[in-house]
């Protein structure tokens, strides 16, 4: 099984299946901002940039599925930025659950003076909304419910896919490029 995992990895279909869903999970989100008018909360576009990580992941992946080097790094930053998002969605989870005195969301978001993607793409990376708001659900699951869903499927199945590369495939497999 293992072998097999360590093969599809060594695909760039994998990569590309990866870069696909992250791209569907975006445009998502822009639906819900533009589409519905759901005005995003600052753990809002911080989870959309950890997706942007795992997009940009599933891009270096691509680019030399073949060679380990390239494997390990996409991996690597798949895994933190799965982590991060993780994280950031229980934080907001937990903003709109079981809220205490001493948590709080920044209404402004605070990307790095290198890039600075709320003041070049305003209408895409500036949070309008409140980390509290519980603006939509799906099957009585809150949204950042589902970030908690979806981020720790994306890092179980990247852990799963960094210990895979122990194992080198077999040769008598049929998975082609």
């Amino acid at each position: 099984m293992l072998n097999l995992l360590s093969q599809y990895s060594q695909s760039r279909v994998s990569w590309f299946l990866l870069l696909f869903a992250t791209l569907a999970f975006e445009a998502t989100a822009l639906y819900f901002q533009h589409g519905l008018g759901l005005a995003p909360c600052t753990l809002c576009i911080y989870q959309r940039m950890c997706l942007l990580g795992i997009l940009l992941a599933s891009v270096i992946g691509l680019l030399a599925p073949k060679r380990l080097i390239f494997r390990v790094i996409a991996l690597l930053i798949w895994l933190y930025s799965a982590f991060t998002g993780f994280n950031l969605a229980f934080q907001q989870a937990r903003l709109q659950f079981a809220p205490s005195l001493s948590d709080s969301c920044t209404l402004n978001v605070d990307l790095p003076t290198w890039l600075p993607l709320n003041e070049w793409m305003p209408s895409i990376f500036n949070a309008t909304g409140s980390c509290a708001e519980k603006a939509w659900a799906f099957l009585t699951i809150e949204m950042s419910q589902w970030m908690i869903i979806i981020f720790s499927c994306y890092l179980a199945v990247g852990i799963i896919i960094l210990f895979a590369q122990c194992f080198a495939p077999t040769k008598r497999t049929t998975w082609r490029n």
